[in-house]
């Protein structure tokens, strides 16, 4: 079995015809029975089609992004038969799908496991926090040229970037929003603003806690003087502007005015987005059920920006690295992160279903990779981390639901030590083909980088069995 191998490039093994070797070997058996190669390409072309026109039927995508990655072994991928240094201390429990198991500190998820399917057979290979991250919310398997660590404006645009790019809107409405937090170490992380299609196409970030007492997007506060009350449309609004220019040349000179502001005031013409961040609209016993945390208030804005026809959501589920559990693992899974995060997916699933927004709606879950299948197994050798583990993107979980995903079902498959995949595995790049895919953009369209270069969005492949009842 092949290993994915460390570095910029994850190999495929795949050739001219843009089938796998796996996929060529199956073809020298197959011919016994009649199938030819020109068969294969053919049943293949007949999937995607399939599978492109299930999963364009989503008017958004919410990516719940996992930031710092957590373990697949401790949430979505246990493997009780294992070792104890393997398996950890957390048991499996039965869910409302059938032969499907999951962490026993995910009960609310179990409870409605009918409606996910998680795939336990995603990978990449680099294990680093920024370049994963960069390839995850992007992607991508390769880093583009010129980029690093850093973001930068030679990175690979994010979802929202790329569907703005192709699916431009004058509403007044954003086709992206990332909330509550811009993922930095001092720098920001790669991968979440439109890199090389220039900041014309940057999602709009909200960079405030919603749990916080007193919430507001400081950048959807016009300053005294001006209103945006009665405008319509983004016209109206430049038109109020022309008629109070004093007050607005006046505050421009103070520096009034910050990075964000030009952008806000297209959101402020959209009436309804900016009622979405007024969390105080909310009835208390909803926001109750979703957490009174950050997880579950970040979530709860998220289905109100779907409500206001925003087509891309991302809600980091935490700061920078929140799941990056080098120093105990188990613990911090049990004890901090994964009940805030069961509870607020678990409100966000129902909730969604019963306004009747969940079979238009994408939801993502997912960190930019997994965990060493050993705990304790350290990069650098740290005894302080024997309780850990470390970076690993050999194989990990995501889960899905929604917009025409067939739930109930667990898609591919790790090895017995959860160290690599043990069926096909699904990359980035596949990721990303069924995001676009979802909303109704063909993943091999082609964009321009702000020096009119072509670029083709993506180079993935839709995840077919998403939409199938076929587990593999």
């Amino acid at each position: 079995m092949h290993h994915p191998t460390p570095g910029n490039q994850v190999p495929r093994h795949s050739h001219g015809t843009g089938i796998t070797r796996r996929e060529l070997i199956q073809v020298g058996y197959s011919g016994l029975l009649g199938m030819s190669l020109a068969n294969l390409l053919a049943a293949q072309a007949s999937a995607k089609a399939a599978g492109t026109a299930r999963a364009g039927r989503a008017k958004s995508v919410l990516l719940i992004f996992q930031t710092g990655a957590p373990s697949h072994l401790e949430t979505f991928d246990l493997k009780p038969a294992a070792p104890e240094e393997i398996r950890g201390t957390f048991q499996p429990i039965a869910t409302k799908a059938p032969g499907v198991e999951i962490s026993e500190h995910l009960p609310g998820l179990a409870a409605r496991a009918d409606k996910l399917a998680i795939i336990r057979s995603m990978t990449h290979g680099f294990p680093s926090h920024e370049h994963a991250t960069h390839m995850m919310l992007t992607g991508i398997d390769k880093m583009p040229p010129g980029s690093t660590h850093m973001a930068s404006r030679s990175d690979w645009p994010c979802y929202a970037s790329g569907l703005d790019y192709v699916r431009p809107r004058s509403d007044g409405i954003p086709n992206g929003v990332m909330l509550p937090t811009y993922l930095n170490n001092g720098y920001g992380f790669s991968g979440q603003s439109a890199g090389v299609l220039g900041p014309k196409f940057d999602p709009w970030h909200v960079r405030r806690d919603p749990n916080e007492a007193n919430f507001k997007v400081e950048e959807l506060t016009l300053p005294p003087g001006l209103t945006a009350e009665g405008l319509a449309d983004r016209r109206s609004l430049l038109g109020e502007f022309d008629r109070q220019r004093s007050v607005v040349e006046g505050l421009a000179q103070a520096g009034a005015f910050g990075d964000n502001q030009g952008k806000a005031f297209e959101l402020l013409s959209a009436g309804k987005v900016k009622q979405a961040f007024d969390l105080e609209r909310e009835d208390p016993r909803t926001r109750d059920r979703y957490g009174r945390h950050m997880f579950g208030q970040s979530l709860l804005l998220a289905r109100r920006l779907i409500e206001a026809g925003v087509p891309i959501i991302q809600a980091n589920m935490g700061h920078m690295n929140n799941w990056d559990t080098h120093v105990d693992n188990c613990g911090q899974l049990k004890n901090r992160l994964l009940p805030p995060f069961d509870q607020g997916v678990s409100a966000l699933l129902d909730d969604l279903t019963v306004r009747g927004l969940l079979d238009e709606t994408l939801i993502v879950m997912v960190g930019e990779f997994g965990r060493t299948p050993r705990i304790g197994q350290s990069s650098v050798n740290d005894p302080a981390q024997k309780t850990g583990r470390d970076h690993w993107a050999g194989v990990f979980s995501a889960a899905f639901a929604g917009a025409g995903v067939v739930g109930g079902q667990v898609i591919g498959k790790s090895d017995k030590i959860g160290a690599y995949p043990a069926s096909r595995g699904y990359y980035p790049s596949d990721l990303g083909a069924t995001i676009y895919s979802a909303l109704g953009i063909d993943p091999e369209s082609e964009v321009q980088d702000v020096l009119h270069r072509p670029l083709q969005l993506s180079r993935g492949q839709v995840i077919a069995p998403l939409y199938s009842a076929a587990a593999v």
